[in-house]
């Protein structure tokens, strides 16, 4: 076996009077691809320090494979120091080379002569990623590398992460970007360590085996207090276990939605005559939107009814901001209209998660500092709403400013769903999100009465939360798809497939050795890749299924080990053929013009 390009024993940090974890051994291989997984405070951005040697450990030992290059691509650089981007790229002893991270910058489509001070969240991150890329490094550390990336960035990066011959750790709330990339798994849980060899695909059925036997033991041993230490945990294993009935509601929903939508890839919902338009709440009739030259909404027509989940997605600047105001009301279309019901009562969540001033203690922002919360009309003990959003009821006292962003932002989600409304507006709100949290916010989206549109880059979370996307490419035409991001793909892709085939047939006849069509392989290949891809979709969504049996873990390990060997190398084949398709469309596109 291969010398670990990192290792850690004993590791042990004490904050304060306690030990944050203590007795930790970890290792690093250099071909590792390592899911970092843990609760909001379990301490998981403090463990990446302590592993590139930003911080010392008050107890263990750091070793480092000689030469090794050990480089960290932190959640939120700190970019105000320098005049621009670039001087931050090129900052520090070991800069990577100028043309590497300008290479790196064109690709991720980022201006690097931008000015530091007045840079986005967006540029930011781009830019700390070209920095980190451009290192060549051995050992890859990544704090939330999703966030802030619009979809084209972030699979861009899955991409140049799959070539990547190094070892890497990531920390994510992007189940989607875990399941794709990653091979192991540490989870850091109540202050120790667990590593298994499988993906973050199986993680979910690892950690309710593990629960469940900690469950067992602690009944054998009638350790009532122990039992009573696990209410977070066990509230999760069961949130999961009611997920399941929620997906059932949310596809029944999208079925019956489906019902009301017009052609595939036109912005329209057809009128109903059955008096559902006393249940629209917006109603879009060939709205337009431009701003100078540039059409941003073109001919948009949707109507949006009581309890719909509407997902926006999209690049950066195609135009999910501009059609969120549409649809709120905040923006006037240049062309047709928008019409909002005179009931709506609206609340708005954004990314920025400012409302909440850091002197305040927990029970003022939720209760007015009182014992109780009116929560839509009924009354609860402020600690126990507490719990029901997963928090200790001791942080009652605790300021505002001492919480996690993580933890602000589920605090703020407490409070606004706490209030009487009939719209939810969500601006990215899987930022800063552990996984629990993330599980937390879909069953209170599943179970709000009213109508919910949310913008995100997170596909997982859309594809468990929304009945119809939106999906906008840039053009000014925004495809309507009953169902998520993944529904939203797989009509694209269908309907480029035969755009791209017919275009490659039609060429005329070549001059001698210069080819103008496609092969008969690559062209069966292009007609026949879309259907593969989707039964590939198919045996993972049914390996995906028996995995999540909460007992497989335990009752038959070898199933469980097979099941996610069969789930990695089928996600292995879906990406080649996806990447097989996408090469032979543009090489199509490309003969065509």
């Amino acid at each position: 076996m291969a010398a670990p390009i990192l290792s850690f024993e004993n590791l042990g940090l004490n904050q304060g009077s306690q030990w944050l974890f203590r007795g930790l051994d970890i290792f690093i291989g250099q071909r590792d691809r390592l899911a970092l997984i843990g609760r909001n405070g379990a301490g998981k951005t403090t463990l990446l320090k302590l592993l590139a040697g930003s911080i010392e450990a008050d107890e263990g030992t750091r070793s480092v494979q000689p030469g090794a290059r050990i480089i960290t691509l932190e959640q939120d650089p700190d970019v105000r120091p320098f005049a621009t981007l670039r001087d931050f790229t090129l900052s520090g002893d070991n800069a990577p080379p100028l043309h590497e991270i300008e290479a790196i910058a064109d690709q991720l489509g980022i201006d690097l002569s931008r000015e530091a001070a007045t840079a986005s969240g967006g540029e930011r991150r781009r830019a700390a990623i070209c920095r980190a890329l451009a290192s060549e490094p051995d050992l890859l550390l990544l704090d939330e590398p999703t966030n802030h990336l619009d979809i084209a960035a972030i699979d861009w990066l899955e991409s140049w992460l799959n070539r990547y011959t190094g070892a890497f750790v990531v920390i994510s709330h992007d189940r989607t970007f875990l399941t794709r990339l990653t091979k192991q798994t540490l989870w850091l849980d109540r202050g120790s360590i667990r590593r298994n060899e499988i993906g973050f695909g199986g993680f979910e059925a690892w950690m309710e085996a593990v629960y469940a036997e900690e469950a067992r033991a602690a009944e054998k041993l009638d350790a009532k207090l122990k039992i009573e230490a696990h209410w977070l945990e066990r509230g999760v294993t069961a949130r999961r276990k009611r997920n399941q009935g929620r997906l059932s509601k949310l596809y029944e929903m999208r079925a019956e939605r489906a019902a009301m939508v017009g052609p595939q890839g036109t912005a329209k919902i057809a009128v109903a005559s059955d008096g559902s338009k006393t249940k629209s709440v917006i109603t879009a009739e060939h709205a337009g939107k431009s701003f100078g030259d540039r059409t941003v909404i073109r001919d948009f027509s949707l109507r949006v009814r009581r309890g719909d989940r509407i997902g926006l997605v999209g690049g950066n600047g195609a135009g999910k901001t501009t059609l969120l105001k549409l649809l709120t009301g905040e923006l006037e279309p240049d062309s047709g209209t928008v019409t909002l019901s005179k009931t709506l009562d609206m609340i708005f969540i954004d990314q920025q998660r400012s409302l909440m001033a850091p002197e305040k203690r927990v029970r003022e922002v939720l209760a007015e500092g009182g014992d109780w919360i009116d929560v839509r009309g009924v009354r609860k003990h402020v600690h126990g709403y507490l719990k029901e959003f997963l928090f200790d009821p001791s942080l009652a006292e605790a300021r505002i400013g001492t919480l996690s962003g993580g933890e602000r932002s589920r605090l703020l989600f407490a409070r606004e769903f706490a209030r009487e409304s009939n719209l939810l507006v969500l601006d990215e709100p899987t930022n800063d999100l552990d996984l629990e949290t993330l599980d937390l916010l879909q069953e209170v989206i599943s179970d709000y009465d009213g109508t919910v549109l949310i913008v995100s880059h997170d596909r997982d979370f859309l594809d468990r939360t929304v009945t119809v996307t939106l999906g906008l490419d840039g053009s000014g035409d925004v495809d309507i798809v009953v169902g998520g991001y993944e529904d939203w793909v797989k009509q694209r892709r269908q309907r480029n497939a035969p755009k791209a085939a017919k275009k490659a047939e039609a060429e005329p006849v070549a001059p001698v050795r210069t080819r103008t069509k496609l092969s008969y392989k690559d062209q069966r290949d292009l007609e026949m890749l879309p259907r593969q891809i989707e039964e590939i979709e198919a045996r993972i969504a049914k390996d995906e299924t028996a995995l999540s049996d909460p007992e497989l873990y335990t009752k038959n390990p070898g199933r469980f080990a097979a099941l996610t060997t069969a789930i990695e190398q089928a996600r292995a084949e879906k990406d080649a053929a996806e990447e097989r398709w996408l090469e032979l469309a543009e090489k199509a596109e490309g003969m065509a013009g």
